[in-house]
């Protein structure tokens, strides 16, 4: 089984505790086994009987999910996913309020970090406790003001069943690699990455383009916190601070990469022309934004997209079906980013060779927004 890296910023876990991690982890590979035979569930027993009690085929994702949900396998399956989510932030809680996250005192520093307590949180934040972590991303009621980027990073690994690698960075692996191929002549000095979290994605940046000065925003305090001590544990330079991705303090043109993994769905319909325009407004001329992020409702297999929405039912991942309905390339274009200058791309996942070697997930590709500011 995988583990993480074990840094000097990560909590270590008792032999028990890890033995309850290690059991939510299998639960969650079990489950998503399962998963996979809903595809010929549905194939062989319920569009068939759809089709024979109203003559017809499901005509969207909505009544595919009222034809699965009254399904007993389907039922169970889906109530054990919740239970096994709600679990592996149980199981993690436990060993970051035992032990608490540990100060590594790198000295001199590498980076910064740079927090602002005043700063609003979005609603869309504030609302829901995002992926089921108690206290979402900015802490609830914990002691330790860190706790939640600890309990964040030690959760992942359970909720993406190990395949994020050893260090939860797999999306900034796949994004700064393609960026590397795609541009191998850019002059690329000063990078952003919009909504950081902890900096998994972050770090690969930096070690993709080590002379480049990197720079990691997020809305949440504990989150850019422990970030920020990790990557000081890793050994990686990068300057953390408090912001929101909508309205930042950074000059206009200063960014010659602006970056973000996974972060739109986790915004809201009103921010995201914001978001675009503030990527405008802080790129050079020539630079270039990218937005990793989930992909949009294709409209051709409903029992697809029903089965994506899971998320959104079940994981407080409200956004995350709206955003595949909008039209994002147009949102992008609105915020004076020329129309040939917009895409849609996919970076290609790690090589047979990485997905072996460091555990990661065989992506066959990453989906996301490019923008290019015209000179």
């Amino acid at each position: 089984m995988l583990k993480l890296h074990q840094h000097a910023a990560l909590p270590k876990p008792s032999r028990d505790e890890a033995a309850r991690q290690d059991y939510v982890h299998d639960l969650r590979r079990s489950l998503a086994g399962v998963r996979v035979g809903f595809a010929g569930l549905y194939q062989d027993r319920i569009e068939p009987g759809f089709i024979k009690t109203q003559g017809r085929p499901p005509k969207d994702r909505h009544e595919v999910r009222h034809a699965m949900t009254a399904n007993p396998h389907y039922q169970l399956w889906s109530a054990a996913q919740r239970f096994s989510q709600e679990l592996g932030w149980e199981s993690v809680i436990d060993t970051v309020e035992a032990r608490g996250v540990p100060d590594p005192e790198v000295k001199p520093p590498l980076g910064t970090l740079t927090l602002d307590p005043a700063l609003p949180l979005p609603k869309y934040h504030d609302a829901q406790d995002i992926h089921l972590m108690p206290g979402g991303y900015h802490g609830g009621e914990a002691a330790d003001p860190l706790a939640n980027g600890a309990v964040f990073d030690m959760g992942v690994r359970i909720w993406g069943t190990g395949g994020m690698g050893p260090e939860n960075d797999i999306l900034g692996v796949i994004t700064s690699a393609w960026f590397a191929a795609e541009y191998p002549d850019f002059n690329l000095k000063r990078i952003l990455d919009m909504g950081c979290s902890i900096g998994g994605s972050t770090l690969p940046w930096k070690r993709t383009f080590p002379e480049a000065e990197v720079h990691a925003i997020d809305v949440a305090g504990p989150i850019i916190g422990y970030g920020h001590r990790r990557a000081e544990a890793l050994g990686v330079a990068v300057h953390f601070s408090q912001q929101n991705a909508e309205h930042t303090n950074f000059e206009a043109g200063s960014f010659d990469v602006v970056v973000s993994h996974i972060m739109l769905h986790e915004t809201s319909r009103s921010a995201l022309p914001r978001i675009f325009a503030e990527c405008h407004r802080l790129l050079r001329p020539g630079g270039i934004m990218l937005h990793f992020d989930i992909g949009p409702i294709v409209g051709t297999n409903h029992f697809q997209d029903f089965m994506a929405e899971w998320e959104v039912l079940n994981n407080n991942e409200a956004f995350l079906g709206t955003l595949r309905k909008i039209d994002v390339e147009a949102l992008i274009v609105e915020a004076g980013f020329a129309p040939d200058h917009v895409s849609r791309v996919i970076a290609p996942g790690p090589s047979q060779e990485a997905v072996k070697s460091k555990g990661y997930v065989n992506f066959t590709g990453a989906p996301g927004y490019r923008g290019i500011k015209q000179s």
